[in-house]
């Protein structure tokens, strides 16, 4: 490779990276302002105009904090933790593709990190090695209330992603492929000159067994027994302050982007627009938006829940994983299967 391919290939990998890490503070702001109007209070406001310079001023007060760890904690894996959490939350993006190939100077570029032939593998693979951060910070803190969070988030992220993965191969044995590239491929176009050929429409089961499960998966209300302030305190980070409760803070809201731009690659034509072709630059720009906004309306709904629903009993998390979700999700794919081998899929 030629010192410009190493400099295309590290674009593509960093511009997504970066770009989460600089819109992070909106989906924050987003909370707090959101939670504000459907509770009826005002929110933050306070903080430069309508409080938008609030979470500005939550990074310099994280980073100012005095750094805390407790005494006979495992050292080395409370403070190792929290970046588990954030390097697979932040490294899950780079399979994702947000816009169609641009070509430049000759040079045709994929817009994503890498197009591997096993994306949605290596996806689900980092999104499990997430859990070991959640479980290290319980266990090393030595710390009842946070060893709890730590065992709860380990058996609700095996409950609810066997679920949710199930629901994916319902998209995959549709795409015939692993590569996300292809998944989007296969939903351009329309059926019947009008009907986007989205996944969330001959898979509709499939789709909502997978969006549920990824509430399950980022631990969001009514998903958040792991933290459960009324019960745990703080669940798995109740010792953790400053800069490594910001990375988890942090790795909460990567994760709620990267499963809502999952969702809308697998099941909603990822970038693609059903009655529209792109062409050029302005074809690339137009569809890397429209990739953006079904992202943030998704993210917008995580929001939305989160103030909306009341939190499970964990024996109600539980049962809907294993005795609703996961029967759904088989059905979904059999239902898959019957259309793929009478030919009315893809």
């Amino acid at each position: 490779m030629t010192a410009t391919d190493w400099l295309i290939t590290a674009v593509r990998v960093l511009a997504p990276v970066l770009a989460i890490m600089l819109i992070l503070p909106i989906p924050m702001w987003l909370e707090r302002r959101g939670a504000g109007l459907i509770q009826d209070r005002p929110g933050p406001n306070r903080v430069g105009p309508f409080g938008l310079l609030q979470p500005l001023a939550d990074a310099v007060k994280f980073f100012m904090k005095e750094d805390l760890i407790p005494a006979n904690t495992d050292r080395l894996l409370f403070v190792i933790a929290p970046g588990i959490a954030l390097f697979s939350a932040l490294t899950t993006f780079a399979v994702i593709p947000y816009g169609p190939a641009v070509t430049v100077g000759g040079r045709e570029i994929p817009l994503v990190g890498a197009d591997v032939s096993i994306g949605i593998l290596y996806l689900f693979a980092l999104t499990s090695l997430s859990v070991y951060g959640i479980v290290l910070a319980g266990w090393s803190s030595n710390n009842k209330f946070s060893l709890i969070g730590g065992i709860r988030s380990g058996a609700q992220i095996i409950s609810y992603e066997l679920a949710m993965t199930t629901a994916a191969a319902g998209v995959i044995l549709a795409a015939g492929s692993f590569r996300l590239t292809d998944v989007v491929a296969m939903q351009t176009g329309t059926w019947l000159g009008f009907i986007p050929r989205w996944n969330v429409f001959p898979q509709f089961l499939g789709f909502a067994v997978f969006y549920v499960a990824t509430f399950a998966e980022t631990n969001r209300l009514p998903f958040d027994l792991p933290e459960a302030e009324a019960e745990l305190v703080g669940g798995y980070h109740t010792e953790y302050s400053a800069f490594k409760f910001a990375m988890f803070f942090m790795a909460e809201y990567v994760n709620m982007i990267v499963a809502s731009a999952l969702t809308v690659t697998l099941f909603f034509g990822g970038w693609s627009l059903p009655w529209y072709e792109p062409h050029g630059i302005g074809g690339v720009i137009v569809s890397a938006l429209a990739f953006f906004a079904k992202t943030a309306f998704f993210v917008w709904v995580f929001i939305w829940v989160r103030w909306t629903l009341p939190r499970f009993r964990y024996d109600q998390l539980m049962r809907l994983g294993w005795k609703a979700l996961l029967p759904v999700a088989l059905l979904n794919l059999l239902w898959v299967a019957f259309l793929v081998v009478k030919r009315w899929l893809p």
